[in-house]
């Protein structure tokens, strides 16, 4: 019932009063210790929502009564959780990413493709009719061939924030790997789009990754990286190259970018996107303000498993690609560089009270040096050595390549 699960809730519970679902039940281990205010709030005596302290025993009991299972809880939790709704034959909506380890990934996508029906992962912004629409422009041939695509992800986070849950910024937790990041969890929404522009088989397709080369950092005192600097190339050849960041402070800024042959195009996560054309017409402006991601996702979960769609937004298997490249820039990485604490800088948001960790300017210095011209900070940053070119085929060094890193923190 915390943290994300409560947007869900909230989503649910407006569908609900428009007869689109019906919420049967739900669980926390701290369902009345910590939620009972909540449950109060959401009206679950009212609804008839059944509460329980255990998923397992939720779907023994509750399993003939369920369309799908909601997995908003933490990245190591969703593979328990999917396998345990799959043996008793229902679907899940699991929020992103269903996980970051390419080996489970795959064991997920076994189990589920034994449903009658798909489970959803729930990358929110795949399914915005503005995205989708300029999608079908690009495979229509109408900007030309892309040549490059670029994201810039500034998410801002206070040092506090790794510190809400024992999972985040984490590594590893015990002998499985989380991989908890600014490129796997908090952008991961944005990586995953950049891959949707890149997919050439159809409107619902996403970029196979070739190749990686990436440079991984840390300002924040965690296990994993919060700032990522990866270039990629699709099977296709086309060129990815994303720089995302925590360590930075003030505005939030997405911007995902294609150069195309005819036109370059802009897409400003939560504002708009732009068209500029390369031959003199005048440019477009289109406003996706008032687009609720969440509510939409489950929409069109519901259209899919009613049969009014064909498929997902997004499967198991479409997430492929975003989760093979976020293990390929481990792996090619090999280490995670200690940001210099001469660059880093410590700001106060006296509003929020809150302590944010930058690197005043030079961040996003390096940020637009990177996606403009692909020079990674290397040296400047303190690397000892440039990062290795690898591909798929590097895989299987995933996990020692992640023990490694753990077993090389200063703890």
């Amino acid at each position: 019932m915390g943290g994300f699960a409560a947007m869900h809730h909230l989503t649910v519970a407006e569908l609900e009063a428009e007869g689109l679902v019906k919420l049967t039940c739900t669980c926390d281990p701290r369902a009345d210790s910590a939620f009972a205010a909540q449950q109060q709030a959401w009206r679950f005596a009212e609804r008839g929502v059944r509460v329980f302290s255990h998923y397992q025993q939720m779907i023994d009991q509750c399993r003939d009564a369920l369309d799908y299972v909601v997995v908003s809880t933490p990245i190591n939790l969703h593979a328990e959780m999917h396998r345990a709704a799959a043996e008793a034959g229902i679907p899940c909506y699991l929020e992103k990413p269903a996980t970051l380890d390419y080996i489970e990934l795959e064991e997920m996508i076994a189990r589920d493709a034994r449903l009658p029906r798909a489970s959803l992962v729930g990358f929110n912004f795949i399914i915005g009719p503005t995205r989708r629409a300029l999608k079908q422009r690009l495979l229509d041939g109408e900007f030309g061939a892309i040549l490059e695509a670029t994201l810039l992800g500034r998410t801002p986070r206070p040092a506090d924030y790794f510190y809400r849950t024992d999972w985040a910024g984490r590594l590893m937790m015990g002998e499985r790997i989380v991989l908890d990041s600014c490129l796997g969890n908090a952008n991961a929404h944005l990586v995953h789009n950049m891959l949707f522009w890149l997919g050439q088989g159809g409107l619902s397709t996403w970029a196979d990754i070739a190749t990686v080369r990436a440079e991984l950092y840390r300002a924040h005192a965690i296990e994993g990286a919060d700032t990522f600097f990866v270039q990629a190339s699709s099977a296709e050849g086309q060129i990815l190259r994303c720089a995302v960041t925590h360590a930075c402070a003030g505005e939030t800024r997405h911007c995902e970018t294609l150069r195309c042959e005819k036109a370059e195009l802009r897409y400003i996560v939560g504002s708009h996107a732009e068209i500029h054309w390369l031959d003199g017409r005048p440019n477009e402006r289109i406003d996706t303000r008032g687009f609720d991601p969440l509510r939409e996702n489950h929409l069109a979960y519901r259209r899919y498993l009613t049969g009014e769609e064909s498929r997902p937004a997004t499967s198991l298997a479409d997430s492929r690609p975003f989760v093979h490249l976020n293990d390929l820039a481990h792996i090619s990485s090999g280490e995670i560089t200690p940001l210099p604490g001469e660059l880093i800088s410590h700001t106060r948001n006296e509003r929020e009270q809150k302590d944010y960790i930058s690197m005043s300017g030079r961040m996003q210095e390096a940020m637009n040096r990177f996606l403009d011209t692909g020079t990674f900070p290397g040296k400047q940053w303190g690397r000892r050595s440039p990062a290795v070119l690898v591909t798929p085929a590097a895989l299987p060094k995933l996990h020692d390549t992640v023990r490694a890193m753990h077993a090389a923190l200063d703890v």
